[in-house]
């Protein structure tokens, strides 16, 4: 073969090659408009080596407590001996006293705990040296810490007056911080993704730290032992309010409590895998009732400065719908009266995650946004005609999936959390009534099952009465920058088409204009709407 010909061989089979993709592409039957799609994760690699060499470093390099040389002379060998018993086993048995679960996380646990220091004070008993409090920075765990497969997330506070060198102003209530750290990080279209400032006083510590302000929270990301960390404190980005603090004033708390950071627990698995997205199967039989208008098409003029809604084609997760019972609609509840079809019990569903309030959403085009999504039941029959008993005041409202409730005894909003090999992802709804929730257990830590009732719906909103009867549900999912909010609404056509077991009709603004047929001639789970009900309620 001539000099060079093997070359062009080469690119010419490339050329051919191109051409007969591009052929195989026209060629191809076309996705439908309205497939929906999983999200796609990344899986991190955990480098637990180096958080075991950093755990034996803070063991053999602390300073003694008192009582060390009445109660244990120091030898000259070093304090941890991993003959006597694994690392991570002798860690995990001081941390779960406090922190249950704690081995079920993959990625080393990062707490405001030195575990190291207790345990060394465990096998010294030492007098009134077991005291929790010494350990933990001035911190004080929450009733809030979830750990599994892909991660953890934990709560702590941090009294008024409590830590020297904090702000001078007193803190009418205990500030509250938040740690997630998680091997599972999904891929969102993020356009404001990965910005922040660095922090010079921590550099050395966390070399990569970023800080910023997102979504109503200052936040901390930085990477250790190849996991993604984020520490986070709700605040305001403006001036300080008697009840809630401005974000300068959460820098300090924030930074002291990675300040206290050490290494509590964890347990090395099976690495996880990364996740492509892929199209999600569906109901092969057509509803002939349920319709929907894509996503991110709200009710003109209803968004942020008049900003449009935020498309996206994902189900973030295959849940369990959230209602107990079909037919159910996605309407919105404030600006609903802007809306032309038929009222808020009536098909088709609209999108309202970008509808205007003053809650930070980054996904929405204006920065601001709904975050979820208002789901309203039917209204009940009329009485008579072989219906059953019908009470719109008892509307059960179900667990989406198996997950651990996150919830404050007098928090409006529960919260579940997914923490397994293939997700971490939180669900949350909002305006049941706070009393009847902890009344029935739903508060941190409980283990709730896909389908369990969780309540019914109604109409709080900081008071009874507050808003129109619907459920507002959002969803969140854990990125480099924190949890986020996404848009639950493919998520929740996807699974309301399970739920009736067919598959729904995406429409266009000239057929959502005409008002759809409401009633289900679908199972046994179904309740028939009031079709005389055309009113809409306003939410706050």
């Amino acid at each position: 073969m001539p000099p060079g010909a093997e070359a062009v061989v080469g690119k010419s089979f490339r050329f051919v090659s191109l051409i007969l993709a591009a052929l195989s592409l026209l060629t191809a039957t076309p996705l439908a408009a309205d497939e929906i799609r999983s999200p796609s994760l990344t899986a991190l690699r955990v480098d637990w080596r180096a958080a075991l060499d950093q755990f034996r470093t803070e063991v053999n390099s602390r300073p003694p407590i008192a009582g060390d040389f009445i109660f244990a002379p120091r030898r000259s060998v070093p304090r941890y001996d991993p003959r006597a018993m694994p690392a991570l086993v002798q860690l995990n048995a001081v941390s779960s006293q406090f922190f249950t679960g704690i081995a079920r996380s993959s990625v080393p646990v990062l707490l405001p705990f030195d575990a190291a220091a207790y345990l060394e004070a465990q096998r010294n008993r030492a007098p009134g040296t077991l005291a929790l409090s010494r350990y933990q920075a001035d911190f004080n765990p929450v009733d809030m810490f979830d750990a599994g497969p892909s991660g953890y997330s934990a709560s702590f506070s941090l009294e008024p007056g409590a830590g020297d060198g904090m702000p001078s102003r007193v803190y009418t209530r205990p500030v509250e911080v938040q740690i997630t750290g998680s091997a599972l990080v999904y891929d969102v279209a993020d356009p404001a993704g990965g910005k922040g400032e660095q922090v010079k006083p921590l550099a050395a510590t966390y070399p990569d730290l970023r800080r910023f302000i997102r979504e109503g929270y200052v936040r901390y990301a930085f990477t250790r032992f190849g996991v993604a960390y984020v520490v986070s404190i709700q605040c305001l980005d403006s001036i300080a309010k008697p009840r809630r603090l401005a974000c300068k004033e959460a820098y300090p708390v924030a930074e002291r409590f990675l300040k206290g950071l050490r290494i509590a627990g964890g347990q090395r698995m099976r690495p996880l895998t990364d996740m492509a997205s892929s199209i999600i199967d569906r109901p092969s039989a057509r509803s002939p009732d349920f319709t929907y208008r894509p996503s991110g098409d709200i009710i003109p003029n209803t968004g942020y400065r008049n900003k449009a809604g935020h498309p996206d084609v994902m189900a973030y997760a295959q849940i369990r719908f959230p209602l107990e019972k079909a037919p159910a609609f996605v309407r919105s509840q404030s600006y609903g009266k802007r809306d032309k079809s038929d009222g808020p019990t009536a098909y088709p569903w609209r999108d309202n995650f970008c509808e205007s309030r003053s809650f930070e959403v980054w996904q929405c085009g204006g920065g601001y946004g709904h975050q979820g999504e208002d789901i309203r039941a039917a209204e009940c029959p009329p009485p008579g005609e072989g219906h059953e008993p019908c009470d719109r005041k008892q509307r059960g409202v179900v667990a989406v999936r198996d997950a651990i409730v996150i919830r404050g005894a007098k928090d409006q909003a529960a919260t579940l959390e997914v923490n397994s090999r293939t997700e971490h992802i939180r669900f949350r709804y909002m305006h049941m009534n706070p009393q009847a929730l902890t009344a029935d257990g739903m508060l941190n830590g409980r283990i709730v099952t896909e389908g369990e009732k969780i309540g019914v719906v109604s109409n709080y909103l900081d008071h009874p009465a507050g808003t129109s009867m619907h459920l507002h549900f959002d969803v969140q999912v854990f990125t480099r920058d924190g949890w986020i909010w996404v848009s639950p609404y493919v998520t929740l056509v996807s699974a309301y088409e399970r739920l009736i077991h067919a598959r729904g009709r995406e429409v266009g603004p000239e057929i959502a204009g005409t008002p759809q047929p409401v009633a289900h001639a679908l199972p046994e789970d179904v309740i028939k709407p009031d079709l005389r009900e055309g009113s809409s309620g306003e939410e706050n």
